[in-house]
């Protein structure tokens, strides 16, 4: 009985041993990362981004307007960022009114 606890217990700190060895190669693998990514200071807070996609925007211009009815068909694409100009262009001013500084780009993905 006590060759097998001892045994077990080996086989346990072997294992103990390899786990803390591979976590220390974890954290030298982290910080050559973060030395090869440039980041200076990593307990800085993130940056929080709000995302805004509008679900159907052909829909909307089809709604909003007698011209984009015409154009939706032909001209998708240039409707789509029609849509996506002038939704910006609300936000943008809503957010004047209530005082609060945004910065506000259209991405193309």
């Amino acid at each position: 009985m006590t060759t097998v606890l001892v045994i077990v217990s080996l086989v346990l700190a072997t294992f103990s041993g390899f786990l803390c060895w591979q976590v220390l190669e974890q954290r030298k693998l982290i910080a050559r990362m973060m030395e090869t990514d440039n980041i200076e200071n990593p307990d800085q807070d993130p940056e929080f981004v709000l995302t805004l996609r509008v679900l159907d925007p052909i829909a909307i211009a089809k709604r909003e307007s007698r011209s984009a009815r015409v154009l939706a068909d032909r001209l998708p694409v240039m409707v789509r960022k029609m849509v996506y100009q002038e939704v910006m262009k609300e936000l943008e001013s809503e957010l004047a009114e209530r005082e609060i500084d945004v910065e506000m780009h259209i991405e193309y993905r």
